[in-house]
């Protein structure tokens, strides 16, 4: 009889335990929850943490990224923004120098945490690094001598015997003087900062840049005229590089950039350039 009563409460028990809810595991993430073991923290949280943003950028790209040689300090439009972006992170800007060459190799081994300074998306930087939101749209123009500006203004103008076509390297302006220049002289200058010099001192007669570029060094080189730079030989956009992969900084810095290019603030920096 004892036998049975127990073998009845046991069952009771049972029973019971099979027609209770199911407790949830312990969550693994959340607010305020340490990232899961082995997970990469992103740069979202590790730039706060450090205080510091490195940009990877050339210096060499004025409206956009320049460095001073004097005093070893930087300027542009995409220098700005990358103070603006490191304050709404709490942490400051410090500038790893890079060459267009090596720019996207430096950002995916993680000599920075971002690559600003007008770069343009390709395709094939695009299989290496992500791209943020475009910040403008762009394309290749013609610079050359106001006293030259109805002889280059087609591409079959530019392309012909005794022209002589200037270009930096390692960037999409060799890319696109490589592609499109069979009978004209290409030259390749190492210095991005002293090109123009050589168009205005006839030791050479184009460079086919982006429309933005053009204009600035039109501006403040008033030898040297921007060809139909509202109608370039082609389309891009510029945009700023992150580390593939870091989903969560991504969207971050999309949202900053959306927010910059909608509410005047990239408008402004870029105004204080260009006018």
């Amino acid at each position: 009889m004892k036998r049975a009563a127990t073998l009845s409460a046991l069952a009771c028990l049972l029973a019971g335990t099979a027609a209770a809810p199911a407790v949830p595991d312990a969550p693994t993430g959340g607010e305020g929850a340490p990232p899961a073991a082995g997970k990469k923290v992103s740069a979202l949280d590790a730039i706060p943490r450090r205080g510091v943003l490195r940009v990877c950028t050339t210096g060499d790209y004025r409206p956009f990224s320049h460095l001073d040689p004097k005093t070893g300090t930087y300027s542009g439009v995409d220098i700005t923004m990358a103070g603006d972006l490191a304050k709404s992170l709490d942490a400051t800007p410090r500038y790893v120098a890079t060459t267009w060459a090596k720019l996207v190799g430096d950002l995916a081994v993680g000599r920075c945490d971002i690559a600003m300074g007008g770069v343009s998306v390709t395709l094939p930087r695009a299989r290496s690094v992500y791209f943020s939101e475009p910040t403008r749209t762009d394309g290749k123009t013609p610079l050359v001598r106001c006293a030259d500006k109805d002889k280059y203004q087609t591409l079959q103008q530019i392309d012909r015997p005794g022209t002589k076509v200037i270009v930096n390297p390692g960037g999409t302006n060799e890319e696109f003087a490589r592609a499109h220049i069979r009978r004209a002289t290409l030259t390749v200058h190492p210095d991005n900062t002293t090109i123009f010099d050589e168009i205005i001192a006839g030791r050479a007669d184009v460079m086919m840049t982006d429309a933005s570029e053009t204009r600035y060094q039109a501006k403040i080189h008033p030898e040297l005229c921007s060809l139909h730079p509202d109608k370039p030989f082609t389309f891009s956009e510029k945009a700023y590089a992150l580390p593939r992969g870091d989903n969560e900084f991504k969207a971050y810095v999309d949202q900053w950039v959306h927010l910059a290019t909608h509410d005047g603030t990239y408008r402004k920096y870029e105004d204080a350039w260009m006018k």
